[in-house]
């Protein structure tokens, strides 16, 4: 069933100016929505209609200049706006109204449960979807219960924890280029991939948003839902279809088979950093302490890096690297999978070969691989890189992901089991930088991030005896 109600509480945050109406007007430029379509944006703003659409001109101005202005213009035709708590049952009831609806939570993560809540006390209308935007609580037992929540609210399959990176087409492309083509599937695994690295580096610094980023830091971010998310579809056994019950079951799979870290693991496989002061993407960047809204007394991350390893016939003996930073000297975001060197060469061993990699371009998106081929003399070897621009997508990450909600097809939103495992994944990191066992290092805004850092050899050898008494038991 298509739904033609949206209501977005949050709804006139940043969330919903910068991504969601923007994605509202590519479905209009589209043809995916007609004049039966109505949008509700919800919020704590003393506002009418008029002063709501005013903003919402004002943000598509400037987030969504890609589409026609009558696209733009049939968004805030489309919308009407309510005050309202979204605590509580009473408001929330009025604002979602009795005819099945989505309900898009534009929402800060803390307030999930207690929004949740409110609207299993109002009673939503049959038929009606729910999305909650990343993280998904706040750790292993939060998700449980927020689970536990949406279960008595509706059925799972109504359920959308959404995450626009699996809507990306580079992120698509790497199952396409996996299981289309019969070149890469049969080496696809350990014993010809020797690590795989699922990278977001960005020039951005914090831009604003210390509200949000400095309670949840690098790895709450990032690494727990977008690069896991990644991880999945690269390392996932074949699907039988794409549907969302064969292709999440493959996820899910996936994040069963990473290995436990333990406190040994986490301080030799994981990495913690946040900026200092310095120059980036051209302009002088503040050291995150010192940035507005920060407390440092959080010890917040901008950089976090951790090294997993599947516990799987198809790939035991790959590494899989997930990094992310922020204020970094080079925006480098990519999957890129390194093939291992070849046993041996016939042309003498001065040569200087680097391994094959495949590289999937998130932003921009693309696809190249580098290879190694005879040079302009005999016998000589060297590097080539072929490359190749993927298409403009027909919708924006965001456009797709809501015109899967509308149609109610949860294929690419995150299910429940899911998303617990996620969280099971960094929870023993979680633990050890809180007590902690990795230090948080620093790193100058503009350059490639913290050097490598190992344990030294008394606490090395501390990690190692607590592993081996904890095994024993």
């Amino acid at each position: 069933m298509t739904i033609r109600r949206l209501v977005v509480f949050g709804g006139t945050g940043d969330l919903t100016g910068r991504y969601l109406l923007p994605a509202l007007a590519a479905l209009y430029a589209a043809g995916h929505l007609d004049d039966r379509f109505s949008l509700r944006a919800a919020s704590r703003e003393d506002w009418d209609d008029a002063r709501y659409r005013e903003w919402a001109d004002g943000q598509l101005d400037r987030h969504g200049t890609d589409f026609p202005a009558a696209a733009r213009s049939a968004v805030t035709a489309s919308a009407d706006y309510r005050r309202a708590d979204v605590t509580d049952p009473a408001d929330v009831a009025a604002v979602a109204g009795d005819d099945p609806v989505a309900v898009y939570l534009a929402l800060p993560p803390a307030l999930f449960p207690a929004t949740v809540t409110a609207l299993h006390r109002a009673g939503l209308p049959r038929g009606s979807r729910i999305v909650l935007e990343k993280p998904f609580g706040e750790n292993l037992s939060d998700a449980r219960e927020l689970n536990r929540l949406l279960s008595e609210l509706v059925p799972e399959r109504a359920v959308f924890r959404v995450d626009h990176f699996l809507a990306m087409t580079t992120v698509q492309n790497v199952l396409g280029s996996r299981l289309a083509n019969r070149m890469l599937e049969p080496i696809w695994n350990s014993t010809h991939i020797a690590e795989i690295e699922i990278v977001w580096d960005e020039t951005l610094a914090l831009e604003g948003r210390a509200g949000y980023y400095d309670h949840v830091g690098a790895l709450k971010d990032m690494v727990q839902n977008h690069l896991l998310q990644l991880l999945c579809l690269v390392a996932m056994e074949p699907p039988l279809t794409l549907g969302e019950r064969d292709l999440r079951d493959r996820k899910v799979d996936v994040l069963r088979s990473v290995r436990p870290l333990t406190d040994y693991d986490v301080v030799q496989r994981t990495r913690r950093a946040r900026y200092s002061g310095g120059r980036g993407a051209g302009r002088d960047v503040p050291a995150y302490v010192d940035e507005a809204g920060v407390d440092a007394g959080r010890r917040t991350e901008t950089f976090a890096e951790i090294v997993l390893e599947l516990d799987s016939w198809r790939w035991a003996g790959t590494r899989f690297r997930l990094r992310s930073g922020k204020a970094l000297g080079t925006d480098r975001k990519e999957v890129a999978v390194r093939f291992r060197s070849v046993p041996h060469l016939p042309f003498g061993q001065d040569q200087d070969v680097r391994p094959n990699v495949l590289r999937f371009g998130l932003e921009p998106e693309s696809l190249s691989v580098d290879l190694t081929a005879t040079g302009s003399r005999p016998e000589t070897l060297t590097q080539l890189s072929l490359t190749a621009r993927m298409d403009t997508p027909d919708l924006p990450a965001y456009g797709r992901l809501l015109l899967d909600v509308l149609r109610g097809d949860p294929a690419l939103s995150i299910r429940g089991d899911e998303a617990e495992e996620a969280w099971r994944v960094v929870e023993p990191v979680l633990s050890a930088w809180e007590r902690g066992l990795v230090p948080l290092e620093e790193y100058p805004a503009g350059s490639d991030g913290p050097p490598p850092r190992h344990a030294t050899p008394e606490r090395r050898d501390d990690l190692l005896h607590e592993e081996s008494v904890m095994r024993a038991e």
